[in-house]
């Protein structure tokens, strides 16, 4: 008898054990076999069952696992890719039809679309679509204001920003650079801490308020104002102290100290007043600190023939505009890193003055000049 024929009988005599409904002994009998061999078969073919039963139930639960893992990597990536097109969510739709033609991940472009609200028939219409003018010259602008807003350190806002394009001459108003920067997500970056450095409980002599709050000069050395400021590092407070000349806003005398002595203001204001050599009568505007009501301090004063000024008690206000840079130099600058050494804040300061504030940074106050440029137009 042939293996495959022996194979057949054996499986045809269990489906009769078991579905014919006759004993299993009168099987055996009708076949010629003995009852014992046709029990062996029926266990054996049940034994059989069972392990192609697992077998099958555990495919199945491979492919559920996997059909689950493609779908948790499908919405985590819509999760991030909604993340990443927040703010084009909000934009117009060729914006959004954009943002779309670059994604290139594992997300359908049927489902891509429906997460931003457009059709895949809408997006193909708009790839046929020749770029209008309008949108050519919108890319243009894009070059050059990413590269002002680097140069910029990320610090220009939209009026800025559009003095800077015109200066470029680019014809270009303050809505469109507003739209552009809101479409790509241009930002000017922003943070804050405190700490007081004024300290006014002190016996020194006070000196009137001489400047009033009118920060406009006609010339260089004719006002100049001067101020304390802190920075935080890894190793401690560091202090600032700076000389500015209010015809210029320019930042003409610094220094830098561990502690805030009358040496920290004095050493920026010889340092100014090397750079400067002003003239008698250079009326110079301070707060009450005890540093600059120090003896020390107001001796340097008088040598050179200042005027002094100084604010009134608890007005941040009379010296508004050193004040304001104070604000500008830690929004640009510090307020976004973790500063480790003194030595490494005296260095980006120095860069941040020298490189871009003074002879780069526009100024309203001056027209959209920087410092330099003002001085150099009123030469």
């Amino acid at each position: 008898m042939g293996r495959v024929y022996k194979a057949e009988f054996r499986h045809e005599a269990v489906r009769l054990a078991l579905s014919s409904g006759l004993s299993r002994e009168r099987i055996a009998q009708d076949l010629g076999i003995g009852s014992s061999t046709l029990k062996k078969w029926i266990r054996d073919a049940q034994k059989l069952d069972t392990v192609v039963a697992d077998t099958t139930d555990h495919t199945a639960l491979l492919r559920e696992n996997e059909r689950l893992r493609r779908e948790n990597l499908l919405l985590r990536e819509e999760r991030e890719l909604l993340k990443k097109g927040n703010t084009v969510l909000r934009g117009p739709k060729v914006v959004r039809f954009a943002f779309i033609a670059r994604y290139h991940g594992p997300l359908s472009r049927d489902r891509v679309c429906h997460l931003f609200g457009v059709s895949d028939r809408g997006l193909r219409a708009w790839r046929r679509r020749p770029v209008c003018a309008r949108k050519r010259q919108d890319d243009i602008l894009m070059v050059h204001i990413r590269t002002i807003h680097a140069q910029s350190r990320r610090s220009y806002g939209r009026p800025r920003m559009t003095e800077k394009l015109r200066a470029a001459g680019l014809s270009v108003g303050h809505r469109r650079v507003g739209r552009l920067m809101r479409e790509y997500d241009i930002r000017v970056v922003r943070t804050r801490r405190f700490k007081v450095t004024t300290n006014s409980a002190h016996s020194h002599a006070i000196a009137p308020n001489l400047l009033g709050q009118h920060f406009s000069a006609t010339a260089i050395n004719q006002k100049w104002t001067a101020d304390i400021t802190y920075i935080w590092t890894r190793e401690g407070w560091v202090y600032l102290s700076v000389v500015l000349d209010l015809f210029s806003r320019r930042i003409i005398g610094w220094n830098l100290d561990a502690r805030m002595t009358v040496k920290l203001p004095v050493t920026a204001l010889k340092r100014a007043i090397a750079l400067r050599r002003p003239p008698k009568g250079c009326v110079h505007h301070a707060d009450r600190g005890s540093q600059y009501c120090s003896e020390d301090y107001r001796k340097v004063l008088s040598a050179h023939g200042f005027i002094v000024s100084m604010s009134r008690k608890g007005n941040c206000w009379d010296n508004a505009v050193t004040e304001s840079f104070f604000k500008t130099l830690k929004a640009e600058l510090l307020w976004r890193h973790a500063w480790m050494t003194r030595q490494e804040v005296e260095q980006a300061i120095t860069c941040y003055i020298n490189d871009f504030y003074n002879p780069q940074r526009l100024h309203s106050a001056l027209r959209w000049k920087s410092p330099l440029e003002h001085e150099r137009n009123a030469a």
